[in-house]
């Protein structure tokens, strides 16, 4: 019997909302004390955004038919330390945004001190997710997980990449494209990366297996990364639902100040399909990837 597959779109709004239901089981308000925190959590992590990440490692682990529900504990650690990710990013400190997927930024909604540890919560939080038997009952595979997404996290990943971002906007000299291409895969790339590894090792898939998915999603990242930098060049803040046009203004690295508009097109262009080819081996089942590389490069916000 066909199977008929659900339109990307749905796919992807269905992933959102089950994403969303099981963050709300994960981050429960808080009584007493305690429940700014809370509040400050959820409302960063919770009702918005695109859900690549977790979309990542629920069609990875569709790949070796985990459990869904175990699957969508490692989506929403992924969404957890995302969010933790952009409330950092959004502080005076680093970027100084007013405006994160439509409405006022986390420290804006509350203050600098509660955003700063609702980001340090969420990414604990994370981690107390993934470390529990709930998460998949073989500890191997639960060390293995926290392993490899601390990692693309931390100082080799997406933190190291920030510190890049803020010493880019110090050098006298303009980043080259390998230097930009560099920062991007840290700062971006990398929980892009290990979204996809990580449904994999959920499935205890086989190295050949897991290094096709991660250099999918590392070209998948690449290419979503030039595209959010077109976006910012070219799209209104009001379609985006944050602020646009301050890279330039900034005078922040990208591949789009670097090579223009048209061979940043190109360059993503040229990303998808390298990262459609790494799925040659997975057949009709990964039909969502293969979509989702399109979307990367079609979306408008």
């Amino acid at each position: 019997m066909n199977v008929v597959m659900p339109s990307l779109s749905q796919a992807l709004s269905d992933a959102a909302a089950e994403v969303e239901q099981a963050l709300d089981a994960l981050l429960p308000m808080a009584e007493g004390d305690e429940a700014r925190l809370f509040e400050s959590m959820r409302y960063s992590a919770m009702g918005g955004g695109k859900r690549m990440r977790a979309f990542l490692v629920l069609e990875a682990a569709r790949q070796f038919n985990v459990s869904r529900t175990s699957a969508l504990r490692v989506a929403c650690a992924m969404e957890m330390i995302h969010a933790y990710s952009l409330v950092h990013d959004d502080l005076p400190a680093m970027d100084n945004d007013d405006l994160r997927r439509g409405k006022p930024t986390n420290h804006k909604a509350f203050d600098e001190a509660t955003a700063i540890l609702a980001g340090d919560s969420l990414q604990c939080h994370a981690f107390t997710v993934l470390a529990e038997e709930d998460t998949h009952p073989d500890p191997a595979v639960r060390i293995e997980l926290v392993r490899i997404i601390s990692r693309a996290s931390g100082p080799r990943g997406m933190c190291g990449g920030q510190m890049l971002d803020m010493m880019a906007e110090q050098a006298t000299a303009p980043l080259d494209e390998a230097a930009i291409g560099r920062l991007q895969t840290l700062k971006t790339g990398k929980l892009i990366e290990v979204s996809a590894d990580a449904g994999a090792v959920l499935g205890k898939a086989g190295l050949a297996q897991r290094h096709a998915l991660v250099s999918y999603a590392r070209d998948l990242g690449a290419a979503f990364q030039i595209a959010d930098d077109i976006l910012d060049a070219t799209v209104s803040a009001e379609e985006m639902g944050k602020a646009t046009g301050k890279d330039a203004g900034a005078g922040k690295a990208t591949l789009v100040g670097l090579l223009g508009l048209e061979r940043a097109r190109l360059q993503a262009e040229r990303l998808v399909a390298q990262a459609k080819a790494h799925l040659d081996g997975f057949g009709d089942r990964a039909d969502m990837l293969r979509a989702l590389a399109d979307y990367t490069i079609a979306r408008r916000h």
